[in-house]
């Protein structure tokens, strides 16, 4: 899984300070059949381009989904026609969720950025191995996983999210903190970690005694309106019902252990339901937020010394956040704008070496810029 696109390929600075914001004008028009075909034009233009058998669409706009659309074939074989309500992997996307799930538990005093992860009287304890640890781990604190700068563990080629398949999230955590040294003391550098949200993943699992999906779907996406997402799975006889076919470009897409990524790339969703999420923690008045003013500006303020990348969402100097997200078989982008816009994209491909999440996240812009009375900036 990568980190890649930039939300309007803007420079990546700092966030600014959070103001509660009133969506202006209050209420906007769904595309025309004009709009529309415009935008289909440039989808396709985008699934030619690289390869894309299946892309689907979503924008919201204060509280409302305005427009959704799906391009292609979610089955070739079975020549499938895609609908706006087929499920895809969101692979890194699923970050904000997590992060969201955690500031939830902040909010109500059962967390703090500072508070340790590994080792006695820390949130995870003992439970994944007796200290000694090697240097640094027994001082990774929350604030860490969630930034990215718990010192080690990045998305490399020896990530340990997908070494060790066989093993289950205990097992793999086990092996990871008696094998896997830190590069360097936490605090000291952002290094994008999959891990690090797995880890996380253990911790909402610890204390709210739930599954993580179990409680992300009850208390975190129920109170967004979205009831059909849910982990995936593995291999492609075992997708869930309306869930695509993901096709490789050089790349298996299923020879993954999936369901335990859970926490860091695990979800399966509409391009809808992630619009739904996100416009109930935009910062806007409408519809009201799942979490308070002042704890979205801390979750989107980023370290001074890692300017692009806050608590699992990305930003940047122009106010938009966003996460997108990367696996075989698999290029998604969720972003919330400035402008009081909420969108997602997914496929159900990916090419290596290539820019195409990049492109992914212009397309999204392109499109909505089809509507001029949107004044999508």
């Amino acid at each position: 899984m990568k980190l890649a696109a930039s939300a309007g390929a803007l420079p990546l600075l700092s966030s600014t300070t959070l103001a509660q914001l009133t969506p202006n004008p209050a209420s906007i028009r769904p595309p025309s059949p004009a709009e529309r075909d415009a935008m289909a034009r440039l989808a396709h233009g985008f699934m030619d381009r690289y390869g894309v058998s299946a892309l689907s669409f979503a924008i919201g706009y204060a509280g409302t989904v305005i427009h959704e659309d799906a391009f292609g074939v979610a089955d070739i074989e079975r020549n499938e026609a895609l609908t706006p309500r087929h499920l895809f992997r969101i692979a890194s996307v699923s970050k904000m969720i997590t992060s969201v799930t955690i500031f939830r538990l902040i909010e109500a005093g059962r967390l703090k950025l500072t508070d340790r992860v590994f080792g006695p009287g820390a949130l995870l304890g003992t439970e994944y191995g007796p200290p000694p640890y090697s240097a640094g781990i027994d001082q990774i604190t929350l604030e860490h996983l969630l930034t990215h700068t718990a010192g080690g563990w990045s998305n490399d080629n020896r990530d340990p999210m997908f070494t060790h398949t066989r093993m289950d999230h205990a097992g793999l955590i086990t092996w990871t903190l008696a094998n896997r040294p830190l590069d360097l003391l936490p605090g000291q550098r952002y290094a994008y970690s999959n891990f690090g949200y797995c880890v996380l993943g253990r911790v909402i699992e610890k204390l709210t005694g739930q599954s993580y999906a179990e409680h992300v779907r009850s208390e975190v996406l129920a109170r967004c309106g979205v009831t059909d997402m849910t982990i995936a799975r593995d291999t492609r006889e075992q997708r869930q019902d309306g869930e695509v076919v993901y096709y490789g470009q050089g790349e298996n897409p299923y020879g993954m252990n999936v369901p335990r990524m859970d926490s860091h790339g695990g979800w399966i969703a509409t391009p809808a339901d992630l619009v739904q999420f996100l416009m109930h923690v935009d910062g806007y008045t409408k519809p009201v937020n799942i979490l308070r003013l002042r704890t979205i500006e801390i979750m989107t303020t980023a370290p001074a010394d890692s300017p692009n990348y806050a608590k699992g969402f990305c930003v940047n100097k122009s106010d938009n956040w966003w996460h997108n997200g990367s696996l075989p078989g698999t290029s998604t982008i969720a972003v919330r704008t400035h402008g009081g816009f909420c969108w997602a994209a997914f496929t159900n491909t990916r090419r290596r070496s290539s820019d195409m999440d990049g492109e992914l996240d212009k397309l999204n812009w392109s499109m909505a810029r089809q509507v001029a009375e949107w004044r999508v900036a």
